[in-house]
C-alpha cells in the first residue's frame, strides 16, 4: 500500500450484483432483490454526494439481460420506469443530473419519455452526475462509437483515443478511477470496458441491497492508499 493519498476518486463505478442471492437467502422472489436493489440507489447516491464524489454510474440492466426470463426482464422495467417516478423530483432538489448511457430503443416508448424527462429536469445540476447503464453493453458501445466514426467519415489513420473516447455514450465524463462489483462476484461483466482500463476495483463480497453509505467510505478510502501506475513503475518497484 502506497504511503502518498490520493485524493477521492471523482468518478466511481458500480456493479449492482447479488439481489437474487440477496431475495433468496430471505425465501423470496427474485423480483424482490431487484425491489430491494433499486430502493438502495438513493441512499448509496446521497453517500456518493456527501463523500464528495462528482460522478457515479450504476450499471442497471446489460444488453444481455434480455435472455433472461420475460416475467424478470417486465419487472426490471417496472422498477425502472418506478424508480423514475419516485426519486427525480427528490434527486433533482439534491442537485443530481441524471444520465443514461446504452440504448435507450427497446426499453418501450413510454418508459424512454420517462427517461428523457428526467435527464431534461435534471440537465442543469451539477453537484453530483448519477448515469445509469441501462440496455448497455462495454463491446456494444465500442462497436457503436466506430460505426459513428465511420459515418463521420473519419479516416483509419484519423481515429484517436481521444476521438474514440468521444464517440462513446459517456462522452464529457472522467473515466472512472474506482469500479465497485458486490457480491464477491470477481468478473467485470461487459462493463465500461474502453473506460476501465487503469481504473482500480474493488470486490466486496456484501450483496448490493445490503451495500450502505459505510461500505462505500471505507472502500474509498481504500482506494485513496493504492499505488496507481497506469502502466509504468510504482514507487515501490523502483
Amino acid at each position: 500500500m502506497s504511503d502518498v493519498k490520493n485524493p477521492i476518486p471523482q468518478h466511481v463505478a458500480i456493479i449492482m450484483d447479488g439481489n437474487g442471492r440477496w431475495a433468496k437467502q430471505r425465501g423470496l422472489p427474485r423480483l424482490a432483490g431487484h425491489k430491494a436493489g433499486t430502493e438502495n440507489l438513493r441512499r448509496v447516491i446521497r453517500a456518493a454526494k456527501d463523500i464528495g464524489i462528482k460522478y457515479i454510474t450504476f450499471y442497471a440492466f446489460s444488453t444481455e439481460n434480455w435472455n433472461r426470463p420475460e416475467a424478470e426482464v417486465k419487472g426490471l422495467m417496472l422498477l425502472l420506469s418506478e424508480f423514475i417516478d419516485n426519486e427525480t423530483e427528490a434527486l433533482h432538489k439534491e442537485g443530481a443530473r441524471l444520465l443514461h448511457i446504452g440504448h435507450l430503443a427497446g426499453l418501450g416508448a413510454a418508459l424512454e419519455a420517462k427517461v428523457k424527462r428526467a435527464i431534461e429536469r435534471t440537465k442543469n445540476n451539477r453537484d453530483i452526475t448519477v448515469l445509469f447503464a441501462f440496455n448497455y453493453g462495454g463491446r456494444d458501445e465500442i462497436l457503436h462509437a466506430v460505426k459513428n466514426l465511420i459515418a463521420e467519415g473519419v479516416k483509419p489513420d484519423e481515429v484517436t483515443v481521444e476521438k474514440m473516447s468521444a464517440a462513446m455514450f459517456t462522452a464529457g465524463v472522467p473515466d472512472p478511477e474506482l469500479v465497485i462489483r458486490t457480491s464477491g462476484e470477481l468478473r467485470t461483466s461487459n462493463f465500461l470496458t474502453w473506460q476501465t482500463v487503469y481504473s482500480e476495483w474493488a470486490f466486496p463480497a456484501t450483496l448490493w441491497p445490503d451495500f450502505d453509505g459505510e461500505a462505500l467510505r471505507a472502500l474509498v478510502e481504500d482506494y485513496t492508499h493504492r499505488e496507481r501506475r497506469f502502466g509504468g513503475l510504482g514507487k515501490s518497484s523502483c
